[in-house]
């Protein structure tokens, strides 16, 4: 019913805002990060509702003395207040019984309706709930004295202490309606988001009341209604359930029975919207359809159901008039919205064809250019310190390895410093002018193996190798401008999961293989000391020829271990023992042996700690130790910490272990060389034309390595705002090869394991995360500054020689081995491949198992190891020199799996190829297949299915 003079308000679609004098500025103020703004969601035709903040206030104490006390709050799920205990229950999944929503529904057909109150007040809104005829005056009176006693709140404050709210309840005089200090200081209020709105529900008995009295009131504009909720945020529901004294707990049940409604999103968005009675009264209807019923002997209703992981999609929950806006909106070809109503990046603007030359690269500089500035101002963050220090030590370390395998491979052509050299250069340079500067460019396992058999050829065939190498390095640089001007980066659409996949786990197993393989190879240098006590190995003085007596070192080192013993003076007995020393338990030692740690023994223990504490430190965040911002810290510092604690270890005990090693002059590596490459040296003059040949199988490495990297890195799981630029990147990577090939410097293409470890690292996650619910993904910090810092961090550690000396190799080797295991793990991939050693009764429950038999999954699964396995036969034999055309034909396999899986197996386990689609090629979108017959109407399910699924990013090395 509406009271007189209410029959003309109409209901606001538009919610105004909280005047900003009524409550101060909290820690949650402000704009949400990455959020999406009301602006943005109108333009999308779907209104953002505000969160809504549920409290239960329970009438207790009748027949003596009667005061209100919280007992229940809702956002997501339902906390309880224990009461024995006092303190909330965990947040847990509400279990309401059928009975409660029936009484419920009676109650709101026979009582007050309220929409739209012009309440500005707890006390204008107790007068008109009160208003109604069947009370006398006495009565009313009364009645309007009870609810506007101040409740009893257990708030937690910032500080962890737990208060009540009110020790003593008493009546409120109408000037105390202020939020109290307890309230302001409730530490619930910094995990609600910005511009969330309350809804109090009152329930209880009292013997005064002949009948049962219920209200439901939608407030016009919301208002703080004093200390009526624990956190003091403008209410815009207000419920009152009250009744004369029942057997069992009836007006407790149904006040929970209106929370729950309204903690539901889709009564919560139909109500809001109500015009009548007879709306409100549908939306509750629509809700009791959708309720699942326990069977009461099989189901224990004290028991708590924990929240889920991830919440499921309500696509088909939604009101009609919302799935027609959402259906629209996608049909259009504008971003749908992801679970969390942030529009999804499309990649179909960025990837069609624009008929002109260079059409594609102008289309990326003007889509970037208006982005640049806010590259900079958006890395202002104290997560892009924490990104810095990680990409760094991983880029230095990484130039460090590649640098050394490169000098073996050229025989000393190119080494560690041409590595730094070029990763500095080439590095700052695409963060400055690319269009995706999240990418992180270094030298990579497929380039460094071509870069091998290119100087192989050079050697065995008598040729001048730096100047072939120059001239390689034009026809690729050619080669790629003609892909860029011909747009040929359009064609990355073919680059399925399937194919990502595969790359990505070539590249994480080669980061695997080389971290334990340069273990393997420091064990062989200093073999593990078998003896009584193996930490400790025999160490002896003795006079070197033309040494000092003091000198500790080997009469002729093995190799650059050995060197670095030297340098320190140390050398084993066990590989040179002397006369005076025998290797045996419990020997006399001679008089110049002394007993010194063993350096294999500890640098593996220096190796696993690095990587373990990195792995374990990368899960804190989800853990239940520690308060938010401590895990917080401790999981964006992971890699940091593991290599701060490894080299605190290492420095405590003293250990000879091999430590980083950076050079300290600057000049080539090759003696007698200038930086400037000559054009032939000694070569023919026709050389410079047959090494087309080979720079075209160069050019397919490159683009493959290049764009596979780059489709991942733009995946719209990522949410990623300012676009990509595949184009630009390419035209990027083809001026810098012709850079780095005149000065003799190694290649380098976007490293897909240190760029997704960049791109995590940056990661946005909510500030608000309401109890029960996880932390929301809102998208990645995009920014040019962290790679640009990191590459002239890298272009100067020729110069911090003197501190990054103390840091030891094996720990970098355990970070090495933490990102490959990081990116192997977190791919569908790899869940599939254990899939087959689980039995059917212990897998988990992955969607794609409900709509794919199983021995379907695993013959995907076995055609993507058998393509791995060929791709790591191919890259480790002489016949390396066909692996670009190996990682093409990852296309051309996924292509023809058309011919053994079905669409819609396809679209589960993989994703489908453009010519299955119309208009969008992304999953994510809702794309319109042309399949006829009895295939449509399946499809058709699935789209709507997948389309709004929650997304998160498939492919990810997660150091948050």
């Amino acid at each position: 019913m509406k009271l007189p003079g209410q029959e003309g308000c109409s209901v606001d679609s538009t919610y105004e805002s909280v005047p900003t004098g009524e409550l101060d500025s909290g820690p949650g103020s402000g704009p949400s990060p990455g959020g999406s703004s009301d602006t943005d969601s109108r333009e999308l035709g779907v209104l953002k509702d505000p969160l809504l903040f549920i409290q239960l206030n329970e009438l207790l104490g009748w027949p003596q003395a009667l005061e209100w006390k919280e007992t229940g709050r809702w956002v997501l799920f339902e906390e309880k207040l224990e009461v024995g205990g006092g303190r909330w229950s965990v947040p847990h999944v509400p279990t309401l019984a059928l009975p409660s929503l029936q009484k419920l529904r009676s109650l709101l057909t026979e009582g007050l309706v309220l929409l739209d109150c012009p309440a500005q007040s707890l006390l204008e809104l107790v007068e008109q709930v009160t208003r109604v005829e069947s009370l006398s005056p006495e009565l009313r009176g009364q009645l309007q004295s009870l609810l506007l006693q101040r409740p009893q709140h257990l708030i937690q404050t910032t500080g962890t202490r737990l208060c009540w709210g009110s020790a003593h309840p008493r009546e409120a005089s109408f000037d105390e309606e202020a939020p109290l200090k307890e309230q302001r200081q409730n530490a619930l209020r910094q995990k609600l988001p910005p511009g969330a709105e309350a809804g109090a529900v009152l329930a209880g008995e009292l013997g005064f009341l002949a009948q049962p009295m219920g209200a439901f009131v939608r407030l016009r504009d919301p208002v703080v209604l004093g200390p009526l909720t624990e956190v003091p945020l403008p209410s815009r529901f207000f419920c009152l359930l009250l009744g004369p004294p029942t057997l069992g707990r009836s007006y407790h049940e149904m006040g929970r029975a209106v929370a729950v409604l309204l903690s539901d999103s889709q009564f919560q968005w139909s109500v809001r919207r109500a015009n009548n009675l007879h709306d409100l009264l549908a939306a509750l209807d629509a809700f009791l359809e959708e309720v699942t019923v326990l069977p009461p002997g099989r189901w224990d209703p004290t028991a708590r159901i924990s929240p889920p992981k991830c919440l499921p999609s309500q696509y088909k929950r939604l009101p009609l008039q919302m799935q027609e806006v959402k259906d629209r909106t996608a049909a259009s070809g504008a971003p749908a919205e992801d679970s969390r109503g942030h529009p999804a990046q499309a990649l179909s603007t960025e990837l069609q064809r624009t008929g002109r030359l260079f059409g594609g690269l102008a289309q990326d500089v003007r889509r970037k250019a208006p982005w640049y500035p806010s590259d900079f101002l958006d890395a202002l963050h104290p997560q892009c310190f924490s990104t810095v220090l990680y990409i760094y030590l991983a880029t230095i370390t990484n130039a460090i390895t590649f640098g050394g395998l490169l000098g073996e491979a050229t025989e000393g052509a190119q080494g560690v410093l041409e590595s730094f050299l070029g990763t500095a250069v080439a590095g700052a340079a695409f963060c400055l002018m690319a269009g995706q500067p999240l990418t992180i460019l270094s030298s990579t396992g497929p380039v460094l193996v071509f870069e091998r058999l290119l100087f192989s050829f050079s050697r065995d065939y008598s040729l001048d190798y730096l100047p072939f190498r120059l001239w390689v390095g034009i026809w690729v640089a050619t080669f790629c401008l003609v892909l860029v001007a011909t747009e040929a980066s359009v064609l990355v659409r073919y680059f399925t999961q399937f194919t990502e996949e595969g790359f990505c786990a070539l590249i994480s197993l080669i980061f695997i293989y080389d971290a334990l393989g340069k273990m393997l190879s420091l064990t062989r240098a200093y073999p593990i000391q078998w003896s009584s006590s193996p930490a400790y190995g025999c160490f002896c003085q003795y006079p070197y020829p033309g040494g000092n007596d003091s000198q500790w070192t080997r009469t002729k080192p093995k190799d650059r271990d050995d060197i670095l013993s030297m340098d320190l003076g140390l050398v084993n007995a066990s590989l040179l023992p002397p006369p005076e020393c025998v290797r045996r338990g419990g020997h006399p030692r001679g008089p110049g042996c002394h007993t010194v740690p063993d350096i294999a023994f500890f640098s593996l223990l220096l190796f696993f700690t690095s990587f373990l504490v990195a792995m374990a430190l990368r899960h804190v965040k989800t853990s239940r130790f520690f308060p938010s911002v401590v895990r917080k810290v401790l999981s964006d510092f992971s890699s940091v910490l593991a290599i701060l604690l490894g080299c605190g270890l290492d420095a405590f005990l003293g250990l000879a272990t091999p430590k980083l090693t950076v050079p300290r002059e600057f000049k080539p590596t090759l003696p007698g060389r200038d930086w400037l490459v000559s054009p032939f040296g000694t070569n023919p003059w026709w050389l410079s034309v047959a090494a087309a040949l080979p720079a075209l199988l160069l050019s397919i490495l490159i683009f493959m390595d290049q764009q596979i990297t780059a489709v991942i890195l733009n995946r719209a799981e990522y949410r990623l705002r300012k676009g990509a630029g595949f184009h630009l990147d390419l035209f990027c990577v083809a001026v810098l090869m012709l850079l780095t090939s005149a000065l003799g410097l190694p290649w380098y293409v976007s490293a897909t394991v240190i760029s997704l470890a960049h791109m995590e690292s940056l990661r946005r996650e909510s500030r608000a995360c309401a109890p029960g619910g996880a932390l929301s993904f809102q998208g990645i910090r995009e920014q040019r500054l962290t790679g640009l810092v990191v590459f002239i961090l890298t272009g100067i550690s020729i110069f911090l020689a003197p501190i990054l000396k103390f840091i030891p190799m094996p720990v970098l080797y355990g970070i090495f081995l933490y990102m490959g295991v990081a990116a192997i793990s977190s791919i569908q991939f790899t869940k599939r491949v254990q899939l087959l050693l689980m039995p059917a009764k212990h897998q988990p429950d992955l969607l794609l198992l409900r709509h794919v038999p199983l021995s379907r999954v695993h013959l995907f699964t076995a055609i993507q190891l058998a393509c791995l396995g060929l791709l790591w036969i191919v890259k480790s034999t002489p016949a390396a020199i066909i692996f670009p055309i190996m990682l093409l034909g990852l296309v051309g396999v996924r292509k023809a799996l058309e011919w053994v899986f079905s669409p819609q197996e396809l679209l589960w386990l993989d994703e489908l190829m453009p010519e299955k689609e119309s208009s969008i090629p992304e999953k994510g979108q809702e794309p319109e297949y042309s399949f006829s017959g009895s295939d449509r109407k399946d499809i058709s399910v699935l789209q709507s299915e997948l389309m709004y699924q929650p997304k998160a990013p498939e492919i990810n090395i997660s150091v948050n």
